[in-house]
């Protein structure tokens, strides 16, 4: 006897494979994997949706100036915007004072348009106003449901600090790492906190996210021992692999021996680094186009690979960092400087290149 059985062939959407969670700040990717927003557009469409959960990122420092800041301020801001618990180890005294630097959301389009919809001049059109009134009502509810850019990975305005109310009733453990003479703290610190976010088959309740700055600072105690270093790198990334928890840890890599840099550089899931651009290199403001607008440069030395082996192509590997009106964070590719002086494009933008009236070859 013939039974039927639910057939999925390859032209259909197995919706069964895709777990559905209404969790803010959650983007499933190819292979399972579910991503958390890294707080800079541009850096979340680089890495091809931002970090993966279970993943252990590294970011080396520029010695000369401090671009992993603004790194590790945007990650830090979209976890508490999507109000997700987070772990700050700081090698300060005050690691609490930190989060006053902390940069605030753009506000969206959405709140814009629900501003106008109160314009005294606009209250003689009473049914245009209560068709407005009725749709600012259940606004909120359809930016929810929907996945838009706003509700994943937000504009944050590094001049203006975080609104108290993100940093209030929310779940922020900060720990200061200065006077530690061992790692064991610390350790047991980051292991209470990733137990809160268990690996389940189902919805995910909450996502962690841990930021560590300056890890092996000159000033702290521990700085000269190297393997004890290393271990809890190692033991942070065993534990965070069975979480639903992403691990941010910056570190100056001219501090240490170049082989413990490189064993650091290949225990990170995502390794990146940023670089300081000179103030008169004239050779590199001839070749680049927009070189007076870069504030330092952004490498991606390797992109994670989560339930893979595949290896991720990336179209470009170097990135200029600029701050689009003095305010918002942005990453652009390279482009060479043509000759009538255009401006670059940014990631994502196509970009031409020039070719000569003379000789109609293209000029590289």
């Amino acid at each position: 006897m013939a039974t039927s059985k639910s057939r999925t062939s390859s032209f259909s959407r197995n919706l069964t494979a895709v777990p559905s969670s209404n969790t803010p700040g959650l983007k499933y990717g190819p292979n399972g994997t579910i991503f958390i927003s890294s707080g800079i557009p541009d850096l979340d469409k680089i890495l091809g949706g931002g970090f993966a959960l279970g993943s252990l990122v590294m970011v080396m420092e520029d010695a000369e100036a401090p671009h992993h800041m603004l790194l590790l301020r945007n990650f830090m801001s979209q976890g508490l915007v999507h109000k997700q618990p987070l772990l700050y180890a700081s090698p300060s005294k005050d690691p609490k004072g930190f989060l006053g630097t902390l940069p605030s959301p753009r506000p969206c389009k959405d709140d814009k348009d629900k501003s106008r919809d109160h314009d005294p001049e606009q209250e003689g059109l009473r049914i245009a106003w209560q068709y407005k009134k009725y749709f600012a009502e259940h606004q909120q509810t359809f930016d929810n449901t929907r996945d838009g850019k706003h509700e994943y990975c937000n504009d944050f305005d590094l001049r203006k600090p975080l609104e108290r109310h993100f940093l209030t009733g929310q779940h922020i453990d900060c720990v200061s790492i200065l006077h530690n003479s061992d790692l064991v703290a610390l350790r047991d610190r980051c292991a209470t906190f990733i137990t809160q976010f268990p690996r389940n088959d189902g919805s995910i309740a909450s996502a962690g996210r841990i930021a560590i700055q300056s890890f092996c600072a000159p000033q702290c105690e521990y700085s000269n021992v190297e393997w004890d270093m290393l271990s809890l790198i190692r033991s942070l990334r065993s534990m965070i692999r069975s979480s639903n928890a992403v691990a941010v840890v910056t570190f100056p890599p001219s501090l240490l021996l170049p082989s413990v840099s490189k064993r650091w550089q290949h225990m990170a899931d995502t390794l990146l680094s940023v670089r300081a651009i000179p103030d008169e290199d004239k050779e590199l403001a001839n070749l680049l186009t927009g070189y007076q607008d870069m504030v330092g440069l952004l490498n991606v030395h390797k992109v994670a690979r989560i339930n893979t082996q595949v290896p991720v192509i990336l179209d470009a590997t170097t990135f200029s960092i600029k701050l689009q009106k003095r305010r918002f964070l942005v990453l652009e590719c390279l482009n060479q400087a043509p000759i009538d002086g255009a401006s670059g494009n940014s990631y994502g933008t196509s970009a031409s290149c020039s070719a000569s009236s003379r000789t109609g070859t293209l000029d590289f």
